[in-house]
């Protein structure tokens, strides 16, 4: 599974990273986890709010923190 998180490294950024370190550890998934910081490649994903959530190639939250229990759902079918 690969997870990456798009934000230039704000708070919020560095605040979903570890949320979504945390439900990586929860969920007992082998991710890899990445920081996508580079604007230039955060437009590539046409997100127009940062912090966003890419799993395997697809965003699926922008603009926003979850929840360790939000992202913990999207890392299990």
């Amino acid at each position: 599974m690969k997870i990456e998180i798009l934000g230039t490294g704000c708070p919020k950024c560095r605040q979903m990273a570890e949320v979504v370190r945390k439900a990586v550890e929860k969920s007992g998934k082998d991710a890899a986890i990445s920081k996508v910081e580079d604007i230039r490649e955060i437009m590539k994903w046409k997100v127009m709010a940062t912090p966003a959530l890419a799993i395997d190639d697809e965003v699926k939250i922008a603009g926003r923190v979850p929840t360790v229990e939000e992202v913990t759902s999207l890392l299990t079918p």
